[in-house]
């Protein structure tokens, strides 16, 4: 990491370029080019410290000098308007004058905006002014030989006073040999002192202080006297006691002294005029008049301390006590030494008795959180620094921090996370870092910046990273080959920063789909391909008056703009500044530090608007490291969203570009959740696809989308490629056309989302796209119903679940020739009358591309049950019939059906559109329904069919003809003749009438009576030889028995029916029969007796022999009962073996013997019952009295 950063440092011209940061933190011009000299006469004059409070800037300078600025706000019309300043005085300092001549200056201003007071060290001389314009206080009061002064109990806050006295604060006040506490409110009164000698430096947390002076930290306990050593400053230096043991520090009051005489200025004092130069004159020279000879030394100035509080005695100062401390170094939350931010300039020489050790090092102290003080050791200045966090018992609580180098400056900011918020830090953010000036080695220099890291995380632990800012080149100037040293302050105040660029990115802009170049060749193109793409582009216009509606626009941009500059504001505590310049050190909003990430990378755009050299990797590492990572406000929300759109955006245009580097799954994958989770507009990537272009709905609002999100489609939408097919055929890739599938139908099942803006126009535009895409997916794929999981199954649940954009479904799938799928569509919204027109559509012929409506006919009689309009059912079933008879009928006469039609209505429609289909309905009306009154009918179309037939055609003629022969020639058993006609049966309507006319001519005594014998026998009188079984079944209505008989045996040779016929009595001979036969239908057994001699005559007629005497003897045996024998003795040959006829004689005689024994037993038993009912008739009678009569 640094050393890639070293790279970038690496200066290889006088002209620096200014690189995005991508840090945590950013400079913002507070002041630049401060005036530091009066006259801008001198270069050597740079800024000490600074502080800001209540729209005031105070500048220290090293020319002892403070320069007060007040703060002009800005415009409040114009929230990117920044505040002005303007200077309102130039103080100088009363100091006492060093005895070494050494003048550091400005060294510290310490605010109390709790009193209204501030003191200001310049020159180790502490003075009181008041606030804010910096009016002396406390008449001639100051400190002197003073090496700090500060220790406000950084625990208060700003919470008011609570005891109803009058406000006052408790600073800690760093002597040579003493530390004062010092209660300053309407007069300064030392409170107590502490015996600690040398410290140059203190911050407190209630009654706990953490002090270094030049060699040690030390912890100390001001309210009761108590220090805790900590560490050396210098690990190197071994000198003194470190950690541990509590040791008492509490002492007498040192001596105050007090002068009567008059603070005097210098000639050069007198060369600066100050703004208030009157009252300024008056606190400076005292009772005295103000001399040429006199200097600012203030050397009869009363000092602080030689004016005690009763309670505390009045010490003399001991005879080193005007020795001058050495220099000490400047404090990384308060004075801030020329010595220690640059180098000795002719102005300020050494201070008096410096320290030699080489192992010196300044002391860095901060407190980052309530329980925390954060200090800084090292070995050397040009070696790296620790940092080391104690709390406020003296024990180490985190982890270290490790500096590159040791610090110049150090400040902390931030609550810190896990750290319980207080009254003074519950607005911090809760991110804690620390910052620290220094200078860091490069590969070919050194460089002066700002080190930034966390402070309150763990190693390993979230960002562990460490950032590195430096001055904006503008700062110094180009002859110079590195920025010069930072110094840093956390001031009082937060001061409000704007960034215009947050604005600029996250603000919503229009975003024109249709760019006026692209528009032109897209429209010119589209008219040579396709009619209802262009008119898709008008219907994609906004609507309404073009006046109107550029008020509209004008009207939302100012409220995008009202709302994205709220984004913009920021505040901060942390100061830099360098040479003249100061600026604000602030948070660098999340959406400029992901922005700057990828403004390397959006360089590689070319003019085509494609990224054709981008590193696909880096954008995918950061499109990971935003993974999981939760928004906490609302400007995170947009800036992840955001960035999310944008880096899937850039992937995107990689990816489409085809002279880039194929991409891989991953990176198609990345694409797509990285626009699906940033919620862009799906309508901007259907702008980059020339063939979607078309679909996008813009409506009367239209597109709007971050500004820096437009920027890059704009670059891509203005110069894509004119001519459509080209752009076609580069954008056509298989993977590009599944990435915009997944990714449009991810974006349809946001359906119903309250987060999606322009739900109407975007959806219909996405219905429209992703219909068109799966479309072309499905164009190579076979004809024929879809398979599991193909791109054919997602379209059709496209269509079925219905399309926002439905006129323009029709068009698109109309235009690309799926008929079958517009069905479906139009099913979605029950449509019927549109389903019934597009299936006969394609029933008639026309093209589907699909070859889906496989087996069509039967769906649309399945469809035809399921709806409820009968004119449709009538009109398709009519329609359905004249194609398809069958089926057509099974329309009318499904007892399934929602509508149900009437026999007689349909026999009249069918007979008037689709007479094809009339016999077919009879038959089912006949046949299924048993409505015997339509057999005539059915039975004409039967005859007209068969007679037609054979009267057009002598092959079929001969082929009847030949069946008897076959029939014929078949040896017994075999079966019937019904039976061997239906088993070789033919695919002919004609033959299949002839099935059901037997069936209808033979059945049941019921459907005889219902037709008329003699008009049909008229009918086949010409084709009796070809329709024997016809006529044998007339014959026997006609009760023409014996010539049926006949033509049974000899025209047909079918002996088994013969016989059925006989028992039967010629009723319902070819009908199938299922269980029993009603007995009053059956013939008697004398009639069956009579018929079963005319089969014996007509057997005994048979010419082959072997055949006439099997089926005689089989008659004879099997029915023998009903033959006479004497009869059939006299009919049968003498010729005739008895073994022929053994069968018939034994079971006659066996009948005979039966019928005799019957006679016996029967009149046995009739004896016997007489000779009981004469006994009964007996009995009675003896019962019975005697009577007489008369």
């Amino acid at each position: 990491m640094e050393e890639r950063e070293a790279e970038e440092l690496v200066i290889s011209s006088n002209t620096r370029p200014v690189a995005p940061e991508t840090g945590p933190y950013v400079l913002q011009t507070l002041l630049a080019d401060v005036p530091l000299s009066a006259d801008g006469d001198r270069d050597d004059v740079e800024i000490n410290c600074v502080e800001f409070l209540d729209s005031n800037l105070y500048i220290g300078t090293s020319a002892s000098e403070i320069l007060h600025f007040f703060q002009i706000p800005p415009d409040p019309s114009n929230a990117s308007s920044k505040a002005s300043y303007i200077l309102a005085s130039r103080l100088p300092p009363v100091y006492h004058e060093p005895a070494t001549g050494a003048r550091p200056g400005v060294q510290q201003i310490l605010l109390l905006p709790k009193v209204n007071k501030a003191c200001i060290l310049c020159n180790w001389t502490v003075t009181f002014y008041s606030l804010p314009e910096l009016s002396p206080v406390f008449g001639t009061t100051q400190i002197r030989q003073c090496n700090w002064i500060g220790g406000v109990n950084l625990n208060l806050g700003d919470e008011p006073q609570q005891d109803g006295k009058s406000p006052s604060a408790t600073v800690l006040v760093s002597l040579n040999r003493k530390m004062r506490v010092v209660r300053i409110g309407e007069d300064p009164r030392a409170l107590r002192t502490i015996d600690f000698a040398g410290s140059t430096m203190s911050v407190r947390r209630d009654s706990y202080a953490c002090v270094a002076d030049s060699r040690s930290y030390a912890l100390l306990d001001v309210d009761r006297q108590l220090k805790i050593p900590l560490f050396p400053i210098s690990s190197l230096d071994n000198s003194g006691s470190t950690g541990g043991r509590v040791e008492d520090i509490s002492g007498n009051a040192g001596g105050i002294s007090r002068s009567t005489s008059s603070a005097q200025t210098s000639s050069a004092a007198d060369d600066k005029s100050h703004g208030r130069s009157k009252s300024l004159g008056t606190f400076i020279t005292g009772r005295g008049a103000l001399t040429a000879s006199a200097d600012r030394s203030g050397r009869d100035t009363p000092d602080l301390f030689r004016s005690a509080s009763p309670a505390l005695a009045p010490l003399e100062p001991s005879p080193g006590a005007n020795k001058p401390l050495p220099a000490p170094p400047a404090e990384s939350a308060g004075a801030a030494q020329p010595s220690d931010i640059h180098k000795p300039t002719k102005a300020s020489v050494e201070p008096p008795a410096p320290i030699t050790n080489s192992n010196y090092l300044k002391p860095h102290l901060v407190s980052p959180s309530p329980q925390e003080f954060l200090l800084v050791t090292g070995t050397g200045p040009r070696d790296p620094g620790v940092g080391l966090f104690v709390n406020l018992e003296g024990d180490v609580t985190r982890s270290t921090l490790e500096f590159d180098k040791y610090p110049y400056q150090l400040v902390a900011d931030g609550r810190g996370v896990g750290i319980e918020p207080t009254p003074s830090n519950f607005e911090d953010e809760e991110e804690g870092y620390v910052l620290a000036s220094m200078a860091r080695d490069f590969e070919n220099c050194s460089r002066h910046g700002v080190e930034i890291q966390r402070w309150d995380l763990d190693p390993g632990e979230g960002d562990g990273q460490k950032y590195w800012l430096e001055a904006p080149p503008a700062s110094y100037s180009n002859s110079e080959n590195q920025p010069p040293r930072i110094g840093l302050r956390n001031v009082l105040d937060a001061g409000d920063v704007f960034f215009d660029d947050v604005v600029e990115t996250l603000r919503l802009k229009r975003f024109l789909p249709f760019k006026s170049r692209s528009m032109d060749a897209s429209i010119l193109a589209l008219r040579k391909v396709n009619s209802n793409a262009a008119i898709s582009l008008r219907r994609a216009a906004p609507e309404g008056d073009d006046s109107s509606r550029k008020g509209w626009e004008q009207t939302r941009n100012e409220e995008e703009l009202h709302f994205a500059q709220r984004l913009g504001r920021s505040k901060t505590h942390v100061v830099a500044w360098s040479r003249k310049d100061i600026w604000w050190t602030v948070r660098n909003p999340l959406i400029l530090r992901l922005e700057s990430s990828l403004a390397p990378l959006e360089a590689t755009q070319t003019s085509s608007g494609m990224y054709t050299s981008l590193d696909r990797q880096e954008v995918l590492q950061l499109i990971n490291s935003l993974r999981g990572r939760e928004a906490r406000t609302e400007a995170e929300f947009l800036s992840l969203g955001y960035i999310r759109q944008k880096a899937g955006l850039m992937l995107f245009l990689s990816i489409l570009d085809a002279l880039a580097e194929q991409p891989g799954e991953e990176e198609y994958r990345a694409a797509e959740e990285a626009l699906l989770e940033g919620g862009l507009d799906p309508r901007v990537i259907m702008a980059i696809i020339p063939f979607l272009r078309n679909e996008i709905v813009e409506g009367k609002n239209g597109i709007w989308v971050h500004g820096g999100v437009r920027d890059t489609a704009d670059s891509f939408v203005t110069n894509s490629v004119a001519d459509m097919s080209a752009a076609k055929d580069i954008n056509m890739h298989g993977h590009i056309l599944h990435f915009l599938r997944r990714f449009l139908a991810a974006w349809r099942r946001k359906k119903g989302f309250g987060s999606v803006s322009s739900m109407e126009e975007v959806f219909k535009s996405v219905d429209a796209a992703l219909l068109v895409v799966l479309l072309e997916l499905d164009r190579p794929s076979l004809r024929g119903p879809p398979k599991n999981k193909s791109v054919k199954v997602e379209l059709y649940d496209l269509v079925d679940h219905g399309m926002d954009c439905f006129e323009r479904a029709i068009a698109l799938l109309e235009s690309h020739h799926r008929l079958f799928v517009l069905s479906r569509l139009y099913q979605s919204r029950k449509m019927a009358g549109e389903v019934l027109a597009t299936w006969r559509r394609i029933a008639e012929g026309e093209l589907d591309e699909g070859g889906e409506f496989r087996d069509g006919e039967q769906k649309v009689q399945e469809y035809l049950k399921k709806i409820r309009n009968s004119a449709l059912v009538e009109e398709y079933g009519v329609w359905l019939a004249t194609k398809n008879p069958k089926l057509g009928v099974q329309v009318f006469a499904d007892e399934g059906a929602l509508v149900k039609f009437e026999p007689t209505k349909v026999v009249k429609v069918l007979r008037e559109k689709a007479p094809g289909a009339v016999k077919d309905f009879l038959e089912y009306l006949v046949f299924e329904k048993h409505h015997t009154q339509y057999i005539n009918e059915l039975l004409a179309y039967y005859l007209n069919i068969v007679t037609n037939k054979l009267a057009e055609s002598p092959a079929a003629r001969a082929l009847l003809a030949q069946t008897y022969e076959s029939y014929r020639a078949l040896r017994p058993p075999k079966p019937t003749y019904r039976q061997f006609i239906t088993d070789n049966t033919l695919d002919e309507e004609w033959w299949q009438s002839r099935l059901r006319l037997l069936q209808l001519l033979g059945g049941g005594q019921e459907s005889a009576s219902q037709y008329d014998v003699a008009a049909i026998l008229a009918r086949i009188a010409p084709y009796r030889k070809e329709l024997v079984p016809e006529v044998i079944i007339l014959d026997g209505r006609q009760s023409l028995h014996e010539d049926a008989l006949r033509l049974l045996t000899h025209g047909l040779g079918d002996y088994d029916t013969a016989i059925n016929y006989c028992l039967l009595g010629g009723s319902s001979i070819y009908h199938p029969i299922s269980g029993t036969v009603a007995r009053e239908i059956l013939p008697t057994r004398e009639q069956q007796s009579e018929l079963f001699g005319f089969l014996l005559a007509e057997f005994l007629r048979i010419e082959d022999v072997s055949n006439r005497v099997k089926q005689t003897s089989s008659l004879l045996e099997r029915f023998g009962g009903w033959f006479d024998v004497h009869h059939v003795l006299g009919l049968i040959p003498d010729t005739w073996s008895v073994d022929l006829v053994s069968g018939f004689l034994i079971s006659a005689l066996r009948r005979m013997v039966r019928e005799r024994s019957e006679t016996m037993v029967a009149k046995a038993l009739s004896g016997a019952e007489n000779l009981r009912i004469n006994a009964e008739l007996i009995g009675q009678l003896d019962a019975m009295e005697p009577s007489v009569e008369a």
